[in-house]
């Protein structure tokens, strides 16, 4: 019987995904704090609920990016106190999770407040809203392009990608509404655009948030499928069973699983160790993998989940 650990260490920051593109969310966080102040001062001059529907949303992507910056910084720390023996890699999960709640709080702002002007035709200032929304605009993009490059690896540089996506949303919809207000004379189309924007900030709050709640259910890893790992580790040469086998997520770009492997009459166990971390790595990108050979089934834990 043996047990053996498969992983790739090295820098806590260069092997941490969302470490990596840290720098991503200090730019971007320079850039939307700064507009921030700029919308919502326009936002109440103007008399512009859009305007101050995105700001709102904007000081969400604000409180937002900065508990993404702390988290990468947290994630990435050395364990002092010896009880963390997963570290603190979940942090940025919780920074996610952070982020789904400020959208969700936002739109419902924006949406309630947006249902309140229904009937009303309020004198809205077209021209600083226009101006805004196109200054929202540029910096939106810019952001986006910068965060773009991280959403892919790292669960929390994704959830700071999609608040800006939806803040990018929000910058169409005050151009479109400053456009028509122009063409129309009306404001109502302010409270229509204010609304829009909530609606869609609220759909990619609650599609971020089923992400975050896998990754804290520790589901299997997106792109992995239990079963064909169960056959794949039970097709090496040496094996007869798998049970007790879970893979989970532990953070972006860090992938768990635990199994034991029942060996037949005489093979090297030293031998099926290295295979079957070799192939977890390689075929399921599960480079953090914990396996127990056994000499003969147990019957403690023989089923292949619990």
């Amino acid at each position: 019987m043996g047990v053996g650990h498969g992983h790739g260490h090295g820098d806590s920051a260069a092997g941490h995904a969302g470490g990596r593109h840290r720098w991503r969310l200090s730019v971007s966080f320079g850039l939307i704090a700064a507009f921030f102040v700029v919308e919502l001062v326009v936002g109440l001059v103007s008399g512009s609920l859009a305007l101050i529907s995105d700001a709102g949303h904007m000081a969400a992507d604000v409180v937002t990016l900065g508990a993404a910056l702390v988290a990468t910084k947290i994630a990435t720390r050395a364990d002092s106190t010896g009880r963390r023996t997963y570290g603190s890699y979940r942090a940025e999960v919780f920074a996610s999770g952070l982020a789904v709640l400020m959208m969700l709080g936002v739109a419902v702002y924006v949406v309630v407040a947006a249902i309140g002007r229904i009937g009303e035709d309020p004198e809205i200032a077209a021209g600083p809203m226009l101006l805004v929304g196109l200054l929202g605009l540029v910096v939106n993009l810019v952001a986006m392009a910068l965060l773009r490059g991280g959403a892919q690896e790292s669960l929390n540089v994704k959830g700071a990608y999609l608040e800006v996506v939806a803040d990018t949303a929000g910058s169409v919809g005050v151009l479109v509404a400053g456009v028509l207000i122009v063409a129309t004379g009306h404001g109502v189309w302010d409270a229509v655009a204010a609304f829009l924007i909530g609606a869609f900030v609220a759909v990619r709050a609650v599609l971020l948030g089923r992400e975050v709640l896998a990754v804290l259910g520790q589901h299997v890893p997106a792109g992995v499928d239990i079963d064909t790992v169960t056959g794949a580790l039970g097709a090496i040469e040496g094996v007869c069973d798998v049970h007790d086998l879970h893979a989970w997520t532990l953070t972006s770009g860090m992938n768990v699983a635990t199994a034991h492997l029942v060996l037949v009459e005489g093979a090297d166990g030293a031998s099926v160790l290295r295979r079957g971390q070799l192939l977890l790595r390689e075929q399921f990108a599960i480079e953090h993998a914990t396996l127990q050979v056994e000499g003969h089934r147990s019957a403690a834990c023989d089923a292949v989940t619990w």
